[in-house]
This record gives structure tokens, C-alpha cells and sequence, in this order.
């Protein structure tokens, strides 16, 4: 009868042992397929970073003839979903995401002044919103005031919105603000050169940014969208 009791023990234990050895390889192989994930997207941020700033040298040497109105938006765009992705994978604290999180924010001030320059020697204003915001829990309107900037951007497709982390470390941002003579309320909203502080409303960014362009006529319109339907979007 012991002996019987002692095959019970010791076939449970193999199957427990069998259980924790499988769940441990497989998290495991799951475990390299996410870090094999992450490597390959931190391969296309360090390729996309590389050809945002190629592109900002050569946009600077540039004649007006040869810049179109967006200067850098889609290739940001692309970057700042590389970055989402990073985060959500590796978390907002991780030292790599806050690292990339820091780059992105400087090229976000490249295109800017980018922006600026080209507007002053082609003659035309670039429509921007520089917004400042923290996701550290203590300011209640800053997510909303993002889902306010997406929607205007939907809106209004030649608006560029800079978005930047006050509670990252980094001294561009701060003196950036310095240069703004910003307060330590947030949200802030800066529309050519003038702080506003506190949640704005889509009606109320709009009544601060220049009237839209009028629609292209229909001849245009069928021109952009034929060649628009030939492009991969990234």
C-alpha cells in the first residue's frame, strides 16, 4: 500500500515537474519573440530617426520651389508610432523609451524652428500649436486636451502639433519653455507666440488659429486623390 501511495507522489510529481518545465519554456520562447520585437522596432526608430535628420539638412539648403507645405509631418508621424509601440511594450519608465521618447522630442524642436525658417524665407506662416503636457497624473485635462489636438488635426491638415513631456528630463524642452516665458500650469497651448493655459476646446483652438485654406477645386481635388491612392502607407 506504500508503495503504491509513493508511485502517487512521484507520478504527480513528474506531471507537476512536466507542467512548470512547459509553461517555462514557453514563456520563455514568448519572451524572445517580444525581445526580438522590441529589437526590431528599436532597429526602425534608430533608421527612421537617421533619415528624419538626413531630410532636415537637406530641407535647409532647399529652395521655396523645391519645399511643399508639410516639411517633416508624415515621417514624424511614423516615428511617434514606432515610439507609441516601444512604450506600450517596454512601459513609459523604461530607460530605452524614455531615451527615444527624449530624441523624438528634440527633432519635434528641429522641425519647428525648421518650419519657422523655411516660413520666413518663403514667405508664409506655418500654422502650429506647440503643446505641453504631463502624464504623470497630475494634470486631469491634459489627455483630454490630446483627444481635442487629434480631432483638430483631422480637421485641419496642414495644422502641425508639437507635443512635449514636461517631466522629461531634458534641457531643450526647458529652455524652450524659458524662451516662451511659460507658467508651471498645465496644459499649455502656445498659438504664435501666445501662452494659453488650461483645457481649450476644439471651437476655442480654432478661434486662435488663422482660417483654413478654402478647399482646392474639384480638378485638384481628383488630381491629389489619384495619386494619393497609388502611395504605401507606412
Amino acid at each position: 500500500m506504500k508503495a503504491f501511495r509513493w508511485q502517487q507522489y512521484v507520478i504527480a510529481f513528474l506531471i507537476t515537474a512536466a507542467i512548470f518545465a512547459t509553461a517555462f519554456l514557453v514563456s520563455e520562447r514568448l519572451n524572445q519573440v517580444k525581445l526580438d520585437e522590441l529589437q526590431a522596432t528599436r532597429d526602425e526608430i534608430a533608421i527612421d530617426t537617421l533619415s528624419t535628420e538626413t531630410q532636415f539638412s537637406l530641407l535647409a539648403e532647399s529652395s521655396c520651389e523645391d519645399i511643399g507645405t508639410p516639411v517633416l509631418s508624415q515621417e514624424l508621424n511614423t516615428l511617434a508610432s514606432r515610439l507609441s509601440l516601444a512604450e506600450n511594450n517596454l512601459g513609459a519608465n523604461d530607460a530605452d523609451v524614455l531615451r527615444l521618447k527624449k530624441y523624438y522630442s528634440l527633432l519635434l524642436i528641429k522641425d519647428y524652428l525648421l518650419a519657422q525658417e523655411i516660413g520666413q524665407k518663403c514667405g508664409h506662416e506655418p500654422v502650429s500649436i506647440l503643446y505641453f503636457y504631463s502624464n504623470e497624473g497630475d494634470c486631469p485635462d491634459c489627455k483630454k486636451e490630446g483627444y481635442v489636438l487629434t480631432a483638430l488635426r483631422t480637421t485641419r491638415p496642414q495644422l502641425r502639433v508639437y507635443a512635449f513631456d514636461t517631466n522629461l528630463d531634458l534641457s531643450a524642452i526647458n529652455t524652450l519653455k524659458a524662451v516662451l516665458s511659460l507658467k508651471n500650469t498645465l496644459p499649455a497651448i502656445v498659438v504664435d507666440g501666445k501662452a494659453y493655459y488650461g483645457f481649450q476646446s476644439e471651437d476655442a483652438l480654432n478661434a486662435l488659429l488663422p482660417p483654413p485654406p478654402p478647399p482646392k477645386n474639384a480638378t485638384s481635388t481628383a488630381t491629389s486623390t489619384a495619386t494619393t491612392s497609388t502611395s504605401t502607407e507606412t
